[in-house]
């Protein structure tokens, strides 16, 4: 479905998005621009962060055209995550990637630490960096052992990644500062130098509330995208009237950006008593919004899936021998299922529409040019058959 939307934001989005004054422009979410997707209502903030709890940071690192890259935290909790853990799981779409931590996840069903994401090759930087970080805090002076879980996609073309810049102070930051409520997106922290569809990717979020005659949960999405297909938004093929991305940098007199074929984080949340199988569940329908926003998983993307939830009295305390384990009946899972693929193309399709130009190591990577786009929506709803 789409909205009306002013001239003004035509204006604002026009080709000559290309510009580097668009850098301190404000883009639209798509639900600003009239795009909404799926038919569920959306949490307060339409984010991550919708899920009581959880927060969101991120330190981003720029340096003229060399650097563009950083980190993006994920926290379930305010507390210390070590001593109340999260019932979690991890789903693998396509495995060409590296994610850190990511065995032990698998192996107990349960999140130890705040979930990293960031560049390729900074990866063990950063695992390193929240490791040492983490043991630092009030009541981990026994701890021997700790599971940082980073994620990455790779962000080679805007940035020098070979540099591996990321620094302890850039990553406590992301850490100590999340915000619980609205949620920075496009290109900012793990999402500044990321590439998606052959234009500017980056950080996007949405949430969905479930009715109460559904048990009123929430399921949050945040995505770092960084991948290829073919552009499809609220089920309109979108690529067909859009510009290639690579003759349109052209025509910019900048260097093409690569093919897209890198990768995509997708981290879920909901607050809904789950257990790890649960979330493993609710981890495959994220394929399902990533699917349908264009994206065939290619031989070097890397795709994946990480899901928790906060449900209070699922917490679980490694010094109790027993373990609490509510969860939902089968039945009540398919509207979390819905939930979370709306959440994932919407948090996908924000990622694009607030990110920005970005001139990088290695060339640009323009703004996904919205006017076409909400044209080629509008045209599309326009000429679908009437609901009866």
């Amino acid at each position: 479905m789409i909205k009306r939307w002013s001239p003004l934001l035509f204006a604002l989005v026009a080709a000559g998005a290309a510009s580097a004054t668009l850098a301190a422009e404000q883009r639209p979410r798509a639900r600003e621009a009239g795009v909404v997707i799926g038919t569920l209502a959306t949490g307060p903030h339409n984010a991550i962060t919708d899920v009581a709890g959880v927060g969101v940071g991120h330190a981003t690192l720029r340096e003229g055209t060399r650097l563009h890259t950083g980190v993006t935290a994920i926290l379930p909790h305010p507390g210390n995550l070590y001593r109340q853990r999260v019932p979690a799981a991890i789903v693998v779409g396509n495995g060409y990637g590296k994610l850190a931590g990511i065995t032990q996840v698998q192996e107990l069903g349960e999140l130890e630490t705040p979930i990293l994401l960031t560049g390729t090759l900074s990866t063990w930087k950063v695992a390193d960096a929240t490791a040492d970080w983490l043991l630092r805090q009030p009541g981990m002076e026994q701890v021997r052992s700790i599971n940082p879980v980073v994620g990455e996609t790779n962000d080679g073309y805007l940035s020098d990644i070979r540099a591996r810049p990321l620094t302890p102070a850039l990553v406590e930051r992301a850490l100590t500062t999340p915000s619980h409520a609205a949620v920075e997106e496009g290109d900012v922290g793990a999402g500044a130098g990321t590439v998606a569809f052959g234009w500017k990717g980056g950080i996007g979020t949405s949430s969905r509330q479930l009715p109460a005659g559904d048990g009123g949960y929430t399921v949050g999405v945040l995505v770092q995208s960084n991948f290829g297909g073919e552009l499809t938004i609220a089920g309109v093929p979108v690529w067909k009237v859009l510009p290639d991305p690579a003759a349109y940098a052209r025509s910019l007199a900048v260097p093409p950006p690569s093919t897209g074929d890198g990768s995509i984080m997708l981290v879920v949340a909901t607050d809904a008593p789950l257990d790890a199988t649960q979330l493993q569940r609710l981890a495959k329908r994220a394929l399902v919004g990533l699917a349908r926003t264009g994206s065939v998983m290619s031989n070097g993307s890397g795709d994946y899936v990480i899901a928790f939830s906060t449900a209070k009295e699922n917490l679980r305390d490694p010094d109790r021998a027993l373990q609490p384990a509510r969860s939902l009946a089968g039945e009540a899972m398919s509207p979390l299922f819905q939930a979370a693929a709306e959440a994932t193309e919407e948090a996908i399709v924000n990622s694009l529409f607030r990110a920005h130009t970005v001139h990088g190591h290695r060339g640009t990577a323009a703004a996904l040019p919205l006017a076409p786009v909400l044209e080629a929506v509008r045209r599309a709803q326009l000429a679908a058959p009437a609901p009866r």
